[in-house]
């Protein structure tokens, strides 16, 4: 059986079989990767599929709704992936959020493999950049260019850059210098980019997942601030534990071949995303992310003595904004109706690790960011129900 399917860099209408479905296959007119959806799928150990729409329901229905699509993505990737739970946890609680991740670790730890392998389990658009010192600007966003028609006439056509797709995976985003770097900036804040003075807008749902390697800083450049506080969360993906590394091991030297199954499409994850900001979040809650974060600032009156000593520049309120939006998305997962402070403390280290600039003298003594988060954490306590903001 066929299907009809629409390029969303060219929208030229592409007819390939259903037996395709959760394949990658090429544009032959803007050569734009695509992964081929599924038409009905069934939902495994009895889950809801996620294929159904989420329309006529309750805000409720569709909550639960957003936590069995998230078990089967977590099943799906599973297939992919093994351990490295917290990641991909995280990496869907940035996605729910509409939000960018940056992915950091050593090589060698499966972190392009991750977020391809969550394209699939999207049916998402994909594109992958890989950074160097050469690449250009033009070579992410796309370039105008002469083109002679049939007739001898010459006029500038726009050829899309790889940034032209739902998922765009930036791997070893510091590898370039912060002039291409900043060729992100505008696509990951108003989700469109501007060439030659004409705006394009980008395919939504659209997120930019970048990696990075901590090990060899010859050759690599720091990312600007700006750049950096877009990013939702920054995700550090650590060494698979002995029994998860054996199971590896036997999967990637063996036969081993399970497909990854789309489990859900672009328009449920907008209709995820729009029920998302809909989850309560009290007043409690509210003071408690305020106290985190102002009192991670240096200059700020409410600051605690040690972070005065070891923060040179703390976070702005686009912490606290993510704190809370993914807290809301940590909700849904965790099966609540409403954010408590543990989702907050929870997500403090992915949201605030990358937006604290610890001063030379905490870097001389080997306190790293994440030792100032844990002792913030220690130091404010959660607000009980009722507190005032």
């Amino acid at each position: 059986m066929e299907m009809v399917i629409k390029c969303p860099a060219c929208s030229m209408d592409l007819t390939v079989e259903d037996t395709a479905a959760g394949s990658q296959i090429k544009c032959p007119t803007c050569n734009t990767l695509l992964v081929v959806p599924a038409v009905s799928a069934e939902a495994p150990s009895g889950e809801e599929s996620a294929s159904k729409t989420f329309s006529g329901a309750s805000d409720e229905q569709l909550a639960r709704k957003i936590a069995a699509v998230y078990r089967q993505m977590a099943a799906e990737v599973g297939k992919a992936i093994v351990g490295q739970h917290e990641v991909i946890e995280q990496l869907f609680i940035a996605i729910f959020a509409r939000s960018h991740c940056l992915l950091e670790g050593v090589p060698g730890l499966a972190k392009t493999y991750t977020i391809k392998s969550l394209s699939e389990a999207m049916s998402l658009s994909f594109r992958r950049v890989q950074f160097t010192p050469d690449l250009m600007p033009a070579d992410i966003t796309g370039t105008d260019v002469i083109q002679q028609d049939a007739e001898g006439r010459r006029q500038l056509v726009f050829l899309r850059g790889p940034i032209f797709a739902q998922l765009v995976l930036a791997d070893e985003i510091n590898r370039s210098p912060p002039k291409t770097q900043a060729a992100l900036l505008e696509a990951m804040q108003e989700h469109s980019v501007t060439i030659g003075g004409q705006t394009y807008g980008l395919e939504e749902p659209f997120f930019v997942l970048a990696t990075q390697n901590p090990v060899e800083q010859e050759g690599t450049y720091q990312l600007p601030e700006a750049q950096k506080d877009r990013f939702m969360f920054h995700i550090k993906v650590n060494y698979p534990k002995k029994d998860e590394e054996a199971e590896i091991i036997r999967r990637t030297t063996g036969v081993h071949n399970d497909p990854i199954r789309p489990v859900i499409n672009g328009d449920e994850i907008i209709q995820c995303q729009k029920i998302v900001r809909k989850v309560p979040v009290p007043d409690h809650v509210n003071a408690y992310v305020l106290d985190l974060v102002r009192r991670c600032r240096p200059d700020d009156a409410e600051a605690l003595p040690f972070t005065r000593e070891l923060i040179s520049w703390g976070p702005g309120p686009r912490a606290c904004q993510q704190l809370i939006l993914g807290g809301k998305v940590r909700a849904i997962l965790q099966g609540r109706p409403n954010v408590v402070p543990e989702d907050i403390a929870a997500l403090a280290h992915p949201v605030l690790r990358h937006r604290i600039v610890p001063t030379f003298n905490a870097e001389a003594e080997g306190i790293t960011v994440d030792h100032i988060i844990d002792r913030v954490l220690q130091a404010v306590p959660q607000q009980p129900a009722g507190a005032a903001l």
